[in-house]
């Protein structure tokens, strides 16, 4: 039996006014931030590539989003008794369009020491909404789970956090390696590596950054006190596009630090390393959907939706299995491999004391916790 919270309320039904309200605040919010970016590019873009955006593409989603917002704030208060959403999509619509809208102009340049990747997330957020969305409405698994379903606001926070945080968590990526290991460096070595062909390189980055990620996920379920921040990623109750970012901060900083360190030893081209964060970013939100795709082809040489289900399944024989992000054959190979024949998982989440929602208060249940007997995995 599925968790109930994947029903839809009455007062969420299709025709309340709800959804409309919900997408016109999320319209109005996107355009509202694009607006920002416009005029505080320095505080709230990233520099690395702010000065590769488009400015009239820009623009045109940020008219368009605004459109968007307007219009959906609008029916939903024509439709719904509480006038809250639609009101509050009309607030941010008008506070945008008064800071500027798709007109705004640029503001300073001038780099600052500390800036937030509110550019990052607002693009992430519209792409991946724009392609799984879509995707998991015409081809969902759970067809009765909806676009909005429990635990979402929690989710989105997760997400949001992960990119206006991004100068904090990169540097954190790329401290432990570029401190600690500069020792180990070896030009020699990296130039060979180096001029390999790129799809040669690609290849390797993922079977070594997969090898390094499978050692410290498996150590986030079998070592008691890394467990409790893992289990926040696990306390998703449904799968979804969005449930891969409910992850605490210590399990991004320190999986990414330490899968960084084989990387940055081996000296990988940054053409073949930027392959592999585009593909890293798909796929590990596609592992995640909603969506029944088999890919009987290759489902046994490239980790599917089906396999990491099953790793994130609320069933004992499930418990501590498939921890490979790419290649099943890590986990075949080192004896960790469930992947039943034709079944996907009935529930999700974890035993044991349950995880709170909300983003604050998951980054310190691990924290409030640590002195309490722990166990490891579920």
């Amino acid at each position: 039996m599925m968790p109930a919270a994947l029903g839809r309320g009455a007062g969420t039904r299709f025709g309340s006014g709800w959804i409309s309200g919900v997408l016109g605040v999320v319209f109005s919010a996107l355009a509202g931030g694009g607006v920002l970016c416009l005029r505080f590019p320095a505080l709230l873009t990233m520099p690395d590539v702010r000065g590769y955006y488009p400015l009239e593409l820009v623009r045109f989603l940020i008219y368009a989003t605004l459109v968007a917002g307007f219009g959906l704030g609008t029916l939903s208060l024509l439709l719904r008794h509480s006038k809250a959403l639609g009101l509050g999509a009309l607030m941010l619509a008008v506070g945008a369009t008064l800071l500027g809208g798709s007109r705004a102009a640029v503001g300073s340049l001038d780099d600052t020491r500390f800036y937030a990747g509110l550019d990052w997330f607002l693009l992430d957020v519209l792409i991946l909404a724009l392609v799984f969305v879509p995707l998991e409405r015409a081809f969902g698994r759970v067809r009765e789970q909806p676009i909005f379903r429990g635990q979402w606001r929690t989710d989105l926070v997760h997400f949001a956090m992960s990119h206006l945080l991004v100068q904090a968590t990169v540097l954190l990526t790329f401290a432990p390696a570029t401190i600690l290991f500069a020792w180990a460096v070896r030009p020699a070595l990296q130039r060979v590596i180096q001029v390999q062909p790129l799809i040669v390189q690609f290849v390797e980055i993922v079977l070594v950054a997969d090898l390094a990620q499978y050692s410290v996920h498996r150590a986030f379920h079998r070592i008691p006190w890394l467990w409790r921040f893992h289990a926040i990623h696990h306390s998703a109750q449904a799968m979804d596009w969005l449930a891969g970012s409910r992850l605490h901060l210590v399990d991004i900083v320190v999986t990414r630090g330490l899968s960084f360190v084989p990387l940055y030893l081996l000296g990988f081209s940054p053409p073949a390393l930027y392959a592999y964060m585009v593909f890293v970013a798909f796929h590990a939100v596609f592992i995640h959907a909603n969506v029944r795709f088999r890919f009987r082809a290759i489902e046994r040489l490239i980790v599917t939706p089906r396999f990491h289900h099953w790793h994130h399944a609320d069933a004992p024989e499930a418990v501590d299995r498939n921890f490979a992000v790419h290649l099943p054959l890590i986990d075949g190979l080192f004896g960790t491999r469930y992947f039943p024949e034709g079944r996907w998982p009935q529930a999700y989440g974890v035993g044991g004391p349950p995880v709170p929602e909300g983003w604050l208060r998951q980054l310190g249940w691990p924290l409030r916790r640590l002195a309490a007997p722990a166990t490891a995995g579920r």
